[in-house]
């Protein structure tokens, strides 16, 4: 097997790629971490797929998801400066972001106890259904079902930040359809008020749908990236299914936000292959780029690995989320009596993450 690159201490693995800070242009991954990347990306798929596979057969009552997102979610999770406090980076994600929680090291384990809401489940006691997590080690904000309210709630993680001098920067992540929230537009005023402005990288997935709206229809900007134009917050749009790209693109963002303590909107254009989420049937859809397959076609050209061997690798990711499936199942239930517990902050604290 091919293990993933441990993260040091600033959240960059150890075999970093070289990358040029100008925005939009890169170099190739090192072998390395080229092969850490594509694990990562391939583990995440096959996590998704083993999510799909529980809500089909009835162990779960929804998913909602990012396969597809893999080639930007992963990069991301690595280069975070992971750790609590101020310091440290503070993320505001969405439903799509598990992927960017399995880079960082989150066990995908603890997200099937949220599909089959568990007991166990350590983000909600399986009070929630999957995708929602919070980890407050990690400076992970509760990801909620109403789209975008992140946007608004990360002001207050930046100003603190701000206020304080601190190292750290805020992330916040959403989709292409919520930007049409008022929220977005908050963060934008907020993030730039001159002399006041903020260090917060402001991130759009752009998957080209809502629900069941196309973005052709729904948006009248060419870039949503164009939009911080008009607040002097700089933005750039680029290729999300490659990973590659994703990595030159979020490093040189990140330095710029923690160096100028200034916003940057980052757009990337990504794939949605399962649909919405499970409520229009979570199948796979064949007409999108698929971030993995196109990566792989890369690695076999550089010789780096063999179609049998990337065969072995989803084989063993498989199995292996198969066998964790089986254990969730005969893990317990919230018990009745426990339906107030976690409800207020000032009770059962301590025993959260």
């Amino acid at each position: 097997m091919i293990i993933p690159v441990s993260s040091g201490g600033s959240g960059v693995p150890r075999a970093a790629a070289n990358m040029d800070m100008k925005l939009g242009t890169f170099t190739e991954f090192s072998p390395d971490v080229a092969l850490s990347v594509h694990a990562l990306m391939l583990q995440a798929r096959v996590f998704e797929e083993r999510l799909i596979a529980m809500y089909k057969q009835g162990d779960g009552y929804f998913w909602v998801g990012g396969p597809g997102e893999e080639a930007f979610n992963i990069p991301l999770g690595l280069l975070v400066n992971k750790g609590q406090g101020l310091d440290h980076d503070f993320l505001h994600l969405h439903y799509r972001s598990a992927a960017t929680l399995l880079a960082m090291g989150a066990d995908p384990v603890d997200s099937l106890r949220q599909m089959k809401n568990t007991a166990t489940d350590p983000y909600s006691r399986g009070r929630n259904f999957v995708g929602h997590a919070s980890i407050r080690k990690w400076n992970v904000a509760p990801i909620s079902s109403p789209i975008e309210v992140q946007f608004s709630i990360a002001i207050g993680t930046a100003e603190a930040q701000r206020k304080t001098k601190s190292k750290g920067i805020t992330i916040v992540q959403g989709g292409d359809a919520g930007t049409a929230e008022g929220d977005f537009s908050t963060c934008l005023v907020w993030s730039s008020r001159k002399g006041s402005e903020l260090p917060i990288l402001i991130l759009v997935a752009n998957n080209k749908y809502g629900i069941s709206t196309p973005y052709e229809g729904q948006h009248g900007e060419v870039c949503i990236s164009d939009r911080g134009k008009a607040f002097k917050i700089r933005g750039a749009t680029i290729d999300g299914n490659d990973p590659e790209v994703s990595w030159a693109a979020i490093g040189a963002a990140m330095h710029y936000v923690r160096t100028e303590r200034k916003p940057f909107l980052l757009e990337a254009m990504v794939s949605r292959l399962h649909g919405h989420s499970s409520a229009s049937g979570a199948n796979f859809v064949k007409n999108e780029i698929d971030c993995i397959a196109r990566f792989e076609h890369k690695l076999e050209e550089r010789g780096l690995l063999t179609r049998a061997q990337m065969n072995e690798m989803r084989a063993h990711f498989t199995a292996e989320l198969l066998e964790a499936s089986k254990r969730v199942r005969k893990e317990p239930q919230p018990l009745p009596e426990t339906i107030w517990d976690y409800v207020y902050a000032d009770k059962n604290r301590r025993e959260v993450n």
